[in-house]
């Protein structure tokens, strides 16, 4: 089963912005819960859906990407893809809501 990945300053390029993949990107910390309720919907995303990465970003941890995309509460989710910012939610919401906007992410243009 494929894992979420920790996102930090040294991997974001490789693993986000150079990504031939959709990403889901969550930004996240340890106190907040709604971002606990989110956390297991996530893994769950990770492990189905084949040509998706999942990555999260503690903003505790990595206070200056957090500042980068601009996050003024989380849980904040940003879809990637090919390195363009394409989608954005804020505040836990359910996974049918999630696959969905990867699905359109994914679809060819």
């Amino acid at each position: 089963m494929k894992q979420t990945i920790e996102i930090n300053e040294a991997n974001l390029e490789s693993e986000v912005l150079q990504s031939p993949q959709p990403v889901l990107v969550d930004f996240w910390a340890d106190w907040c819960g709604p971002c606990k309720m989110l956390a297991p919907l996530l893994d769950e995303i990770a492990g189905e859906q084949a040509g998706v990465k999942v990555a999260k970003v503690n903003v505790d941890k990595q206070p200056a990407l957090a500042a980068r995309f601009g996050i003024q509460s989380i849980p904040t989710l940003l879809y990637f893809l090919r390195g363009e910012l394409k989608d954005k939610t804020v505040g836990a919401i359910g996974k049918r809501q999630i696959v969905s906007k990867l699905e359109k992410l994914a679809a060819p243009a």
